[in-house]
């Protein structure tokens, strides 16, 4: 091959390949994300979460409008409209959907095996069947964890700490909008070692929160753990309320809930979460297969104490709780 042609051949291949580039970067039609979620679209948590969301996919270069479209449904606690808007949404055909927590996926596995899902704020997506494994997923789900089982250990063992007189301990959630059983099996599991008994409060309704814990508050040297869970979300003022009414020590799962007032909280940033959500949401429209992403599972808890609530329940913060904590509220 004579010289020039080489060259012209180098030349063709290097074109080609830029257009190629150019054509992932820009792709020709508008591509659609869909959203589910179970909060309300007011709700500021979930605003400040699709925000973390919207940014990072915008950086990966899908920008609203020009070349993507979110499609977002928010049942606002309604569990019944989980089925009516993931059908609606899938309807929709959308290129990959986000979904959060549980019962969204749930209702949105139901109605597509073939369209990607991503999942966020899950705890056991094997249990239920979201994914074969963590590490390959192998249909058209896959996502990340907010929290493994043995994170409940954690949990009890923050609340022996803070109060060491404690013997019995609430687990409240809702069985319909969290995996109840996985978080009561693991904190069976570490209890013993910690001197407590497990109480399993069922909930659905602020009904049943307000009798559940008034109940469990009648014997002494108690506390309350509340592992992630929709309906816990919903009404975590009035469980910050009953815990204080009851003088009852509490562990949550997010940060805005002890800074709600909460005793204090041992979880992920859910910002991080959608994040990195956003990545694989962008692997996907670039040609990626849920199937062969693997489950993330977090790398980073942060400790909130708030010590205006410690002191209003007469607790004493080891000094140590306190060296560790991320963020103390004063």
């Amino acid at each position: 091959m004579k010289r020039r042609e080489f060259i012209a051949l180098l030349g063709g291949a290097a074109a080609g390949l830029s257009l190629a580039t150019s054509a992932r970067a820009q792709p020709d039609r508008v591509r659609r994300i869909g959203v589910l979620t179970h909060l309300s679209e007011s709700n500021p948590e979930m605003q400040a979460w699709l925000t973390a969301f919207r940014e990072k996919v915008g950086q990966l270069g899908w920008q609203d409008d020009r070349n993507v479209q979110l499609i977002s449904r928010f049942t606002a606690g309604r569990s019944d409209q989980l089925p009516v808007m993931a059908k609606e949404i899938v309807g929709l055909q959308p290129d990959v959907i986000l979904s959060h927590a549980p019962p969204a996926t749930v209702a949105l596995q139901r109605e597509t095996r073939t369209v990607p899902i991503v999942f966020v704020a899950v705890s056991d997506p094997v249990g239920p069947g979201f994914v074969a494994n963590l590490s390959r997923p192998g249909g058209n789900l896959t996502g990340f964890l907010t929290f493994e089982s043995g994170i409940v250990g954690k949990w009890l063992a923050m609340l022996k700490e803070i109060a060491p007189s404690l013997e019995r301990v609430a687990l409240v959630a809702n069985p319909k909008t969290t995996n109840f059983d996985y978080f009561l099996h693991a904190a069976v599991a570490a209890a013993p070692s910690l001197t407590i008994e497990v109480v399993p409060n069922r909930v659905e309704t602020a009904g049943d929160i307000e009798r559940e814990i008034g109940t469990f508050a009648e014997k002494p040297n108690g506390a309350l753990l509340l592992p992630p869970d929709g309906t816990v979300t919903r009404n975590h003022q009035l469980i910050v309320t009953l815990a204080a009414r009851h003088r009852l020590p509490a562990v949550y799962p997010f940060r805005f809930l002890a800074t709600a007032g909460g005793l204090m909280s041992y979880g992920i940033d859910h910002s991080v979460m959608y994040r990195q959500a956003a990545s694989y949401v962008d692997r996907i429209l670039r040609g990626e297969r849920p199937a062969d992403l693997p489950v993330q599972t977090p790398t980073k808890y942060e400790t909130v104490i708030n010590l205006k609530t410690a002191k209003a329940l007469g607790l004493s913060v080891p000094s140590g709780m306190l060296v560790a904590a991320d963020e103390v509220i004063e």
